[in-house]
């Protein structure tokens, strides 16, 4: 909860920090070079460990039969993207102009289809636990509408723009917060009913 509210701060601050970017036609990793770069790109991976650490503890905490790897692994895998975007940026540019540009697109696109493909495919398996199927219809919506988001983003022009793709990063990170505090929640029940 804290990875994903710290990463809303840092990117959304930087929105009005950054005057030689036009916030509505700038993508975010555009705000990853130039002035306060490296700290958006610490923030990134500090994100990208924030990934890991929900996918890993919504498997634990998820019942047997509602667990499935294919989710945990798109998360890791989404996770260590956005970790190569900003670990190529902070020093591919000068180095490999040409390679720097396929490499951040690709990490991009990866990141972007995995964890999105994750959030849809963890929200379906919320519905076969006791617990958490509370939580599937919110899940599920969100997910799928971060899904559609994504491909209207990428598939159709007048969505192409900055703002659009900082809207769909704004409600991933926050269906992230939600599964953090959904998963602390059931933690803390599960604290309470071992002490009685």
């Amino acid at each position: 909860m804290t990875g994903a509210v710290g990463f809303l701060l840092v990117a959304g601050s930087l929105q009005l920090v950054r005057a030689d970017l036009d916030w509505q036609r700038a993508t975010l990793s555009q705000y990853l070079l130039g002035p306060w770069g490296l700290l958006l790109r610490t923030t990134y991976c500090v994100l990208a460990a924030t990934i890991v650490v929900l996918a890993v503890g919504l498997h634990a905490q998820l019942s047997a039969r509602a667990r499935s790897a294919a989710p945990l692994l798109l998360f890791c895998i989404g996770a260590v993207a956005l970790a190569g975007v900003a670990i190529g940026d902070s020093w591919l540019p000068q180095a490999a102009p040409y390679f720097h540009h396929w490499f951040h697109h690709t990490c991009a696109i990866t990141a972007f289809l995995c964890v999105t493909t994750g959030m849809v495919l963890q929200a379906w398996r919320f519905r076969l636990d006791d617990t958490w199927r509370r939580y599937f219809p919110l899940a599920a919506t969100w997910s799928v509408a971060c899904y559609a988001l994504l491909w209207l983003h990428a598939l159709w022009p007048p969505a192409g723009q900055g703002w659009v793709q900082k809207l769909l990063i704004a409600l991933i990170v926050i269906a992230m917060w939600l599964g953090g505090w959904w998963l602390w929640r059931a933690g803390s029940g599960a604290t309470v009913a071992a002490r009685r």
